[in-house]
Parts: C-alpha cells; structure tokens; sequence
C-alpha cells in the first residue's frame, strides 16, 4: 500500500539585519578587499490593492516587505563605478560615470548595474552634480522576477547610499527618515528605472521601498506624491498576508506593462482627461459610452504617441479596471481606518475588495496568467478570506488574507493544486509590513 507524502510548501525566508550585513561585507571584502564604508538595505513590496493606478494617477497601498536588497558601499576618489553580486562575482560590472548615458545611447548600462549606477545618473540629472564613484557589492533576498520590486529595491538601496557618502543629506535615517527628502529620492530612482532601465513604471514601489512604516501600510496617492500611513498589523488579528511567488516570470520591459500604460494614455486622451484618474466612478457608465465612441471614430488613427489607436473595447476595459480599482482602493483604505478590528463583515468586505481586484486585472486589464489564477482560486478554496494578484502582473506573485493559523494549509493547497496543473512549484513568503531603506552597519 501506497503512502502519500504531506504537500510541504516551500517558505522564501528573510535574512535578519545581520545575516544581510554579514553576507554583503563578505562579497565586498572578497571582491574589492578592505572595508566598506557602510552597508545599506531597501525592501521590496507587496501592493494589497491599487494595481496599475500609479500611472494613472490613482491610489495604491503598497507594504515593504522584511525581504531586502543588501548593499555594501564604499566611496572612491574617482568616477568610476564597480558592482558585484553573488551571481556575477567572476567578472565585476564595470563603468564610469562620465560616460554612462540611457538605455539605447552610447553609454547605456545593461542589466542590473543599470538600476545601481542608474540612480547616481539621474541624481546628477536632479542637480546634484560631480558624485563620486563607488565600489558596491549586493546581497538580496527579494524574490527576482516574483513581482515584488527587486529591481526598485536595488535601487533605493543605492539611493541611500549614495545619499549619505555624498553627504546630499535627503533620506534621514529608517528610524527618522526625511520624507520630503525621500520623495525625491523616489522621483530619482523612477528615472533611473525609466530612463537607464528602459522600464515604464510608475512610483509605487519606490515609494513603498523609501517611504513605508512598520506595521504600516502606505496609502499613496500617485498623482501629488503625497502619503497617508494606515494601520496594518495583521498579526495583532490573527490574520496574516500570504505572499504566493508563482514562478511564472515576470518582467517590466518585455512590452506588456508598456501596452497597457500606453492604452491609458489614449483612453485618457480621448475622454479630455490629464489622467483617468480624473474620472469618477459614480460617472464611469457616462464616460465609457463617450470614449466607446470616441474610439470608434478615430480607428485607423495614430495618436499623439505615434501609436494606432487600440480597439474600442479593450480601451474601455482598460479604462473601467483603473477607476474601479482606484475606488476599491478607496474602500479599502476607509475599512482599515475605521479603528475597528479586521473581522466579521468588515473582514468579508475586505476580502470581497480583493477578490474583486483580481477579477477586473483578468477580465478587464488582462494582466494575469494561469499561474496566477490557479494560485488565487486554490487560496480561496483553502479558506483565504480574499486573494488577487499583486504587481505588474504577467507572472509574478499573488496574496491571499488568511488566518494565521492556517498559512500553511493554504500554501499547501496552492502547491498542490500547481503539481496538478503541470506548473513549477511556487513559494511562499510571509508579509510583515516593514521599515523602508536605511542603514544596516
């Protein structure tokens, strides 16, 4: 007789404060010897809801994660920038930045150095004139290509960094950061990734990496910048936020997120709005019938951007996920400021909010993929109170808002539920909101 073995999830682990320190120091000392002059941290993110709303001038609600990007820095007397990780210690990234430029010119960055010497670019490019070149060694434990902003991790690591040994005095520490300062940095690093990168994202998650408290979750309303921290401790109401790395891959700059930023942008364009954030939900059904036919007429156009005008149908889709997106946000934000306890019908509500989230990023945004869609039903069917995709989508990650007693029962179902379906085993990470970048030692 035939005994079947239990479903054991596989869990991605923080490294603590001093495993980071410890690892990044190591790698320094190996690849450039001496000392570094400090090593920094930035976390990745998770978004609860609000996706695809940065762009659009909407509201997300982003927590950092406990899984950081570890850089160990030291300053150099010169331009000259070098970079190692554990995955490219056998030949050092090498560049200077008197020569470094954007993606597709002469000086372009490839890979990831590009979001580390990109961020001393575009500080340049801020005014901040004349930085010194560095000697930098990362260590992270953000899930690559999971959907959880490795990429804007790296770089914000980088920012406060380059922040404190160039003395530019922006970010403040993690305990007292400096939030107009981090603001900044925020619109730096965005350019960094925009621009050396050649990725099209909005600020969200830079946002989230500078600008989140523990226990906190960071209401940001995307079109000013400005921020709101909203009480988040789940674990206080024996709840926890389950982080589902689907494997499938995820990538900012393989045209998908470009597409639907660009359809944004026409929709936005034939309604008369800046941004679709301009629409209300109360008078979206109005707004659809105008740019249905708006749409209509200019088929066959080309649009200010140089692009075809997309069917009538997917810009209405497009456009109906963002502004109802925008509201659950606001629904969401309203529930857990109400200062009563995640629980009962207000726990339903906000589980609905989030099942309802991924519905209109399949059906309307049609930005998940079956990875995704299979991890989200096989949480629910475990018992999570609501789950969605979280990120850009195409792949990445999802959450799920669970009991914290069964956090394991649910990746469980998940992990079995992918060995049915032929997909490579997900993992899991625990989401404890976090503190935002700053100084390990």
């Amino acid at each position: 007789m035939s005994t079947q073995q239990p479903t054991q999830p596989l869990f991605t682990p923080a490294m603590s404060p001093q495993e980071g320190t410890s690892a990044a120091t190591a790698l320094f000392r190996e690849t450039f010897g001496g000392e570094p002059d400090g090593v920094w941290y930035a976390p990745g993110r998770v978004n609860i809801i609000g996706e695809h709303t940065d762009y659009n001038g909407g509201l997300a609600l982003p927590i950092a994660l406990p899984h950081r990007a570890h850089l160990a820095l030291r300053r150099r007397q010169d331009r000259t920038v070098r970079l190692v990780s554990p995955q490219t210690r056998q030949q050092v990234d090498v560049t200077d930045l008197d020569t470094i430029g954007p993606k597709g010119t002469p000086g372009e960055v490839r890979q990831w150095a590009a979001y580390v010497a990109g961020v001393a670019w575009a500080l340049e490019r801020e005014g901040f004139a004349g930085l010194p070149g560095f000697d930098a060694a990362l260590v992270s434990c953000v899930p690559l290509g999971g959907g959880l902003s490795s990429s804007a991790a790296l770089e914000c690591s980088a920012a406060v960094a380059i922040d404190e040994v160039a003395g530019l005095g922006l970010a403040g520490s993690a305990d007292s950061p400096d939030d107009a300062g981090r603001a900044r940095l925020v619109q730096v690093c965005v350019r960094a990734e925009n621009e050396m990168a050649g990725a099209p994202t909005g600020g969200m998650d830079q946002s989230a990496s500078l600008r989140c408290l523990p226990g906190h979750a960071l209401e940001l309303d995307c079109r000013d910048g400005s921020v709101a921290h909203v009480p988040f401790d789940l674990a206080a109401q024996e709840l926890a936020l389950l982080v589902i790395d689907t494997k499938a891959k995820h990538s900012l700059v393989d045209g998908q997120y470009g597409q639907r930023r660009a359809a944004c942008e026409q929709a936005a364009n034939l309604l008369g709005v800046e941004l679709l954030a301009d629409v209300a939900v109360q008078d979206l059904d109005e707004a659809l019938e105008r740019l249905r036919a708006a749409a209509s007429g200019s088929q066959g156009s080309t649009s200010a951007a140089g692009a075809d005008t997309l069917e009538p149908d997917v810009l209405v889709r497009r456009t109906r996920h963002v502004v109802t997106e925008i509201d659950r946000t606001h629904q969401l934000v309203g529930l857990l400021q109400d200062g009563r306890p995640l629980a009962g019908d207000k726990l339903a509500a906000a589980g609905a909010l989030m099942d309802a989230s991924h519905e209109s990023l399949r059906v309307d945004y049609e930005c998940t993929c079956p990875e995704l869609d299979t991890a989200v039903e096989a949480a629910r069917s475990a018992g999570a109170h609501g789950a969605r995709m979280t990120g850009g989508g195409f792949g990445g990650s999802a959450i799920a808002l669970v009991d914290a007693a069964r956090v394991h029962d649910v990746a469980a179902a998940v992990t079995d539920a992918y060995a049915r379906a032929g997909f490579t085993p997900p993992a899991f990470l625990d989401a404890v909101p976090s503190a935002p970048a700053g100084r390990l030692a």
